[in-house]
């Protein structure tokens, strides 16, 4: 099993924060992520409950299904699919705090586990290593822009 969480502060507020987590479009912007399209849209917001994402890095690509969406501090997505590796996806969590000064507490956890028959472990530690450095990777280049 991986068990990715990543705590960051980022300089900037926390409405500017929550939309570049929470628009698919603004994936492709993050170095470490290559494409991420809208699938369907969501029930009451285009990025919010109901909506289903597809995220692409390399040849790894996921299905996300946004399950929770609480603007500007909370959002919830599962993962229903994963390709080429299938997945099984338990919990995925990205928590805003505004900190009162122009910059955002973010906290975000991702768990599950990467069914591979044999190696599986050996998966799940290089899904959580990788997963650590791309979500620190997207935090840190959101002071940039």
């Amino acid at each position: 099993m991986f068990k990715i969480k990543v705590e960051r502060i980022v300089r900037k507020p926390i409405d500017e924060v929550f939309e570049a987590l929470s628009d698919h479009a603004s994936y492709g912007l993050f170095k470490s992520v290559g494409v991420a399209k809208l699938v369907t849209e969501g029930d009451e917001e285009r990025n919010g409950v109901g909506a289903l994402r597809t995220v692409q890095t390399g040849a790894f690509k996921v299905w996300e299904r946004i399950t929770a969406f609480e603007r500007p501090t909370h959002m919830q997505y599962q993962i229903e699919k994963a390709k080429p590796i299938k997945m099984e996806h338990y919990k995925g969590i990205i928590d805003l705090k505004d900190l009162g000064d122009g910059s955002t507490h973010v906290t975000w956890i991702s768990e599950g586990r990467l069914v591979v028959p044999l190696v599986g472990r050996l998966f799940d530690r290089k899904m959580q290593k990788q997963g650590t450095i791309v979500f620190n990777s997207m935090l840190k280049s959101l002071e940039s822009r």
